[in-house]
């Protein structure tokens, strides 16, 4: 019988300190963006702030504090606002794959009709000095915050079109990564829930030897203060 060793039904953790860069609009946090076949939740382990979202249902913002526990299925977008020192927890569907490609940022539309104009503006350059990346990285959010506050406007002015054209263009340019991504679900997700259906056949029948096959794992972070969408993340090879 084949035991599932990732984390509980395959999620993935890091941790994130969200970034204090004021934006155009005076706020201070991270990249809005949404995830396509992801689920994302966040544990709030210090600070405060509030975690903004758009959705075909309209413009919500919900509050931030130690203790809260927040998350959103695929498709809303979400801007992390970060009123001092917000930390969270962030828990991913699918082995980790909303930081593993699972992201579109909320560009403008002219950064979103072709791949090439959409990677060139949403990669950070991998080997450069840190100041070079933390500049690469606060100019990424900001182009995203002025698209985000245009859909925003036209979500809450009751025009759905340029919040649907979003949805459009973020399937084209996540197509070409399905297979990869199914693979990952396959290992993970499926793998997991695939586990779970061996283990309960094996208690209607009365057996227990899946038990003898227990494991213990424990890990610190492999990777510390990386640049993410929101904020400097502490990751984990899980």
């Amino acid at each position: 019988m084949v035991t599932f060793e990732g984390l509980p039904g395959a999620v993935a953790v890091s941790h994130l300190s969200v970034y204090d860069w004021p934006a155009a609009d005076g706020l201070r946090g991270g990249t809005p963006h949404l995830h396509l076949t992801c689920s994302e939740g966040y544990v709030v382990v210090g600070g405060s702030g509030s975690v903004q979202t758009l959705t075909a249902a309209g413009f919500q913002e919900t509050p931030l504090t130690p203790g809260a526990l927040v998350w959103f299925t695929p498709g809303a977008v979400h801007r992390l606002v970060n009123d001092d020192g917000l930390r969270v927890i962030v828990l991913m569907q699918n082995s980790g794959l909303p930081e593993a490609g699972d992201a579109v940022l909320t560009l403008p539309p002219r950064c979103l009709a072709d791949p090439d104009v959409y990677r060139a503006a949403a990669t950070l350059p991998g080997d450069a000095a840190e100041a070079v990346r933390e500049r690469a990285a606060r100019a990424r959010r900001d182009l995203a915050v002025e698209g985000f506050l245009v859909l925003r406007e036209a979500v809450e002015g009751g025009d759905p079109e340029p919040l649907a054209a979003f949805h459009r263009a973020a399937a084209a340019l996540v197509r070409p990564r399905t297979p990869e991504w199914r693979g990952r679900w396959k290992k993970g997700a499926a793998a997991a829930a695939a586990a779970t259906a061996e283990q309960l056949d094996a208690l209607d029948r009365g057996e227990s030897g899946h038990l003898a096959d227990a494991r213990v794992h424990a890990e610190v972070p492999a990777a510390h203060g990386g640049f993410g969408m929101c904020g400097r993340l502490d990751v984990y090879r899980t």
